[in-house]
């Protein structure tokens, strides 16, 4: 098998096309993340097999292989699918911000909301192991399946394309550094902040160890990160690396 590549292309048959194979490769990819998808959200991502998701696609298990080379690969594609609510949700969000810091700050409402709800979900995306490679593995699921994309206004997407989430808050906060809503040295810090803030919820609401709603969550992180933002300007990070 071929370990180049995260997920796994056969080669045409004689007389078949390359874009033939590719659709097909496609299809393929779909019925199995389809199936993971149900699984996830019928009887949670703990219960997520390789036999389970077979059986619902309605192939042999040996036949996943050929697509994905792990199982952990097929659960982060079929978080990116699920990924799509919110990406879909987000650009209504933010159009209710008259400014870049209340656009800013509704991006991380929507953001929160979401994560909150499925927090692992967000948690297979952004810090479970998978092997390695994950930006590769987001790369390549938007290649395949770009419609994913399709409710994003395109001054979104190159966020969105972003695996790293240091550097996804950074081009989020773009524009707060423009109009100086957060100095230019002050912003890296502030990001840090924000992404622990979030990070050490998601971690909490994930492990049950506040019976928090997720709009309880979600209200308590944003209290924080509009505290941090109204006082970015503040703040010294003269002790800081």
């Amino acid at each position: 098998m071929n370990r180049d590549s995260h997920f796994q292309t056969e080669k045409p048959r004689r007389g078949e096309s390359l874009d033939k194979k590719a659709i097909q490769t496609v299809r393929m990819m779909r019925y199995f993340i389809d199936a993971t998808v149900q699984i996830i959200e019928e009887e949670g991502i703990e219960n997520v097999t390789i036999r389970r998701i077979s059986d619902l696609a309605g192939y042999n298990s040996a036949t996943i292989y050929n697509y994905f080379s792990e199982l952990s690969h097929l659960i982060f594609y079929s978080s990116l699918k699920i990924l799509r609510k919110y990406t879909s949700a987000l650009p209504g969000y933010m159009a209710k911000g008259n400014n870049p810091l209340e656009r800013f700050l509704l991006m991380w409402e929507c953001f929160c909301q979401y994560s909150f709800s499925e927090p692992h979900i967000y948690h297979a995306i952004f810090s479970s192991d998978v092997g390695g490679g994950s930006k590769e593995l987001m790369d390549e699921y938007y290649d395949q399946f770009p419609d994913d994309l399709d409710d994003l206004p395109s001054d979104l997407r190159p966020m969105f394309l972003e695996f790293d989430m240091t550097t996804r808050e950074r081009i989020a906060m773009e524009e707060c550094i423009q109009t100086g809503d957060i100095k230019e040295e002050n912003a890296e810090h502030v990001q840090e902040m924000i992404k622990l803030i979030w990070q050490g919820m998601l971690t909490l609401v994930l492990n049950q160890r506040y019976n928090y709603s997720a709009e309880k969550a979600t209200e308590i992180t944003m209290t924080y990160i509009k505290e941090i933002m109204e006082n970015a300007n503040s703040f010294s990070f003269s002790r800081f690396p």
